[in-house]
């Protein structure tokens, strides 16, 4: 299993191939369609993220101790981002994932490239993925002996 940093430099180095960012957008979209459907079971009001524009749905489920995640969206661009953080934080700990630092936004330049909008879904999507690791972590009175 890689890291989430060797997740996110793989991302940093499949970029770093195409300057023109009309070719970056093509492979954001083609990220989007990579993405396994979501079932449309979890295309429902409690898995909105709020915050973005397009709808995003994310769908999340915990395995061995691990978060994985689904998602989709109904935006190719935004369907693209989720499946990048998808791609670099899902079946990993909720440890981990509210350690990690997700330097590959910035590095791909993404943030520069996106519409005030889209920038503010970004934010949302993260700011849903790290609450729901935050939830998922185990209760210190399950981990700790009681006295």
């Amino acid at each position: 299993m890689k890291t989430i940093n060797e997740l996110q430099d793989e991302i940093i180095e499949e970029f770093e191939l195409i300057d023109d960012w009309m070719d970056r957008y093509a492979l954001i979209i083609d990220m989007g369609n990579e993405l396994p459907p979501l079932d449309e079971q979890y295309k429902t009001p409690e898995h909105l993220i709020d915050g973005c524009q397009s709808r995003v749905w994310l769908h999340s489920k915990m395995e061995d101790g691990k978060l994985h995640f689904d998602a989709d969206s109904d935006a190719l661009i935004v369907k693209g981002i989720i499946a990048m953080l998808v791609r670099v934080l899902s079946d990993h700990t909720p440890q981990e994932i509210l350690d990690c630092d997700l330097h590959f936004i910035e590095a791909i330049g993404l943030q520069d490239h996106l519409s005030p909008t889209r920038s503010n879904g970004l934010v949302s999507m993260v700011k849903r993925i790290r609450t729901t690791a935050l939830a998922s972590l185990p209760d210190e009175d399950e981990t700790s002996e009681t006295e």
